[in-house]
């Protein structure tokens, strides 16, 4: 239902908005003297959350004098402002770093509209794009695309170029609503390129000076909101991110990098440097709010400033049941921004998104005993010992072991006293549950900034002699942590509520893991019970190098496993991505392919309990994923491009590694989802 001006206003003033309103009156030429100077909107402009009546838009307007100026904003139906529906003042002031954000209603649902800002000399903004959503009965098909990762330090933004290429010629019915975008929008890591010229075989690339910052090895990182604000700045110089952000509506969520590294909650981690960071991620909130227009209230009530709250940087050193850190100051700091919310797109998308980093509690699976537990073999861990650790105080019914073993190593339980991993926050996990409960789209989508596929690998089945140590039978490989992968617990109370509400249609969409990953949500895998109950998908990074990128330049040579990993060809070259095959299929797949390079061969050797709930990796793929839901399917495409180094000389964005089609039919309650993959163009090489 759409709302009506009276409603609109109270909405707005509910968020504190400055707003535009369309409303029913006829469509009019513009009466400003708009000229375009980009050079004065350096940023460019931007929109998001679309609703069926209502979006932001933003902008950044710097201005050399004085504390605050006006602009206008102008809202059209056609490209060519012959059709204006809205205009109105819109504040800009030295307090948000110039930017502005305005609230638009009375628009028309399912809609393309155009936009732009105008300052009182008339000098305008580039024209900005964006598109409503349709009404919540609207049964039109919805098409987005996922992304995340995005570092300009160390790459350029070719998958967007590609993805407006494609969408500027396709037919109105298959482009894209919007974006979704996974979290590190930016990097607050930032490298010199007068002190570090390369990283692998990556070029360095100029972002920003970070002022009051602080320096861990080649990295600078901001401690004030004026660092946050300088990395924006930098990033959104980048013009195919400028495109992007003029061409569609972003919905976005923050991952670790708008904070922190390997920060959480409001504590501030970056390698060895570790402290606490209150008043750092407020001025993260702050950054983030100012430069991706979404709707979410700041503690000023308004959208045109922040007004942070004034914190003070004390240790954290109490936690609740939870895991989370009771310290007043970081409460007040982690609760500045609220940023997990849900939208809904017609009678088909559900879109619930969750913030995985500002409740969380400490990671489970770092404590430094835990470190010689299989060190032969790169990456592992018993998955038995971390579910263990996942688990803390709760594992097994509240009795967990008292050691974590390993053939003959014995290690105290590090976590025996400690509270289960918690990665969305009590608060924030039983609303999502609601949500979830209450939810009447067709497909309830998860945006969630971190994946949830299980990694893992079968070393048990290793011939003997590789390694000093065999790895125990029986016992199967955990590969990495810090995700949804390995936070059973909680995974397992939202799958086990998917199955026991009977709801169909549940599906997730994740980025962090700079890879592709397509599959089934599952609670457990062999030799436990597998029980799909939805699907889950992981988008690869536009930019950011993976985990096989990392893998071709440390692991080294003569390493007595880089079978699974790498094969190398007798003739040279290039090695193969056994690492994929390792995760999909297993070892004894891989040390074959690695012998024989017969790839049909490999594949029949795959341990099918390894990994029933994938259907495809990528850990070396770039690019972007887009979905498209109906009544009765949902599609996810992954649009792989060459690494991204440098930045493509073509209008397409340069040329495509593969795209690969994965469709599900929706599925009756108590019957399991089952993928379709289609290979449409490429090579995806070991990722099936």
């Amino acid at each position: 239902m759409a709302l009506s001006r009276r409603q609109f206003l109270k909405f707005s003033a509910a968020i504190g908005a400055s707003f535009a309103w369309a409303g029913t009156g006829a469509a009019r030429s513009s009466q400003s003297a708009w000229k375009e100077r980009r050079d004065l909107y350096p940023e460019g402009v931007a929109s998001g959350d679309p609703g069926p009546d209502s979006v932001i838009l933003w902008t950044r307007r710097p201005f050399d004098q004085g504390a605050r100026q006006v602009l206008t904003v102008e809202i059209a139906e056609d490209q060519d402002f012959r059709r204006i529906v809205a205009h109105a003042s819109a504040a800009v002031s030295a307090a948000a770093d110039w930017t502005c954000r305005v609230l638009v209603g009375g628009l028309k649902p399912a809609r393309v509209y155009w936009y732009r800002f105008t300052d009182a000399r008339g000098n305008g903004s580039r024209i900005g794009r964006t598109i409503t959503a349709p009404r919540p009965n609207d049964p039109r098909p919805v098409h987005f695309a996922f992304v995340s990762c995005q570092s300009v330090n160390e790459g350029k933004l070719n998958a967007y170029r590609r993805m407006i290429f494609e969408d500027e010629r396709a037919t109105a019915e298959n482009r894209l609503d919007f974006v979704l975008h996974l979290g590190d929008f930016i990097y607050e890591v930032v490298q010199y390129p007068d002190e570090v010229k390369t990283r692998y075989d990556r070029t360095i690339y100029e972002v920003a000076r970070i002022p009051d910052g602080h320096k861990v090895g080649n990295f600078h990182i901001p401690l004030t909101v004026d660092g946050y604000r300088a990395v924006y700045k930098g990033y959104l110089h980048d013009p195919d991110l400028q495109d992007a952000r003029a061409r569609w509506p972003f919905v976005a969520m923050w991952d670790n990098h708008e904070f922190s590294w390997q920060g959480w909650q409001s504590i501030v981690k970056a390698g060895r440097f570790e402290q606490p960071g209150q008043s750092v991620k407020v001025a993260a909130n702050q950054a983030w709010f100012e430069y991706l227009p979404s709707r979410v209230a700041a503690p000023s009530g308004s959208l045109e400033r922040f007004d942070p709250p004034a914190v003070k940087n004390v240790p954290i050193d109490k936690f609740d049941a939870n895991g989370l850190g009771t310290e007043p100051n970081n409460l007040i700091a982690i609760n500045s921004l609220k940023a997990y919310r849900a939208l809904r797109y017609g009678r088909h998308l559900d879109l619930i998104i969750t913030d995985q980093h500002s409740y969380r509690g400490g990671d489970p699976f770092s404590d430094p005993s835990l470190d010689n537990i299989g060190a032969e073999f790169p990456g592992m861990f018993p998955e038995d010992a971390m579910k263990v650790l996942d688990g803390g105080r709760a594992f097994n019914g509240g009795n967990p072991p008292a050691e974590i073993h390993f053939n003959d190593a014995h290690v105290a339980n590090p976590r025996r006293q400690a509270p289960p991993q918690a990665i969305l926050g009590a608060t924030q996990k039983e609303w999502f549950k609601n949500r979830l409960r209450r939810s009447t789209a067709t497909w309830k989508v998860w945006g969630n900034s971190l994946g949830a596929l299980d990694r893992r690998a079968d070393p048990q089945n290793l011939p003997p002699g590789l390694t000093k140590e065999s790895w125990p039978k029986d016992r199967y490989a955990s590969l990495g942590g810090g995700d949804h992968g390995t936070a059973w617990l909680e995974r397992t109370e939202i799958y086990d509520l998917v199955r026991d509400a009977r709801i169909t249609g549940f599906a997730i969409v994740s980025g962090d893991r700079h890879s592709f990953w397509a599959g089934y949500a599952a609670a457990d895998l062999p030799p436990g019970k597998f029980e799909p109950v939805g699907l889950s998908f992981v988008g690869a990074s536009l930019t950011s190098p993976g985990g096989m990128e990392a893998t071709e330049h440390n692991l080294p040579k003569d390493a007595p496993l880089r079978a699974l990993f790498l094969a190398d060809r007798p003739n040279g070259g290039k090695p193969d991505w056994t690492f994929n095959m390792l995760l999909r299929h297993g070892v004894r797949s891989c040390l074959d392919y690695a012998k024989n390079f017969d790839l049909a061969r490999a594949r029949a050797l795959s341990n099918p309990a390894l990994a029933p709930h994938l259907e495809f990796v990528d850990l070396g793929g770039h690019g972007y994923a887009t979905v498209r839901l109906t009544g009765d399917e949902m599609r996810t495409e992954f649009v792989c491009i060459p690494r991204p180094i440098t930045r493509s000389e073509t209008a397409d964005g340069g040329p495509l590694r593969y795209r690969v089609a994965h469709s599900a039919r929706l599925w009756r309650p108590g019957e399991a989802p089952r993928l379709k993959q289609q290979v449409l163009e490429g090579d995806p090489g070991l990722s099936i």
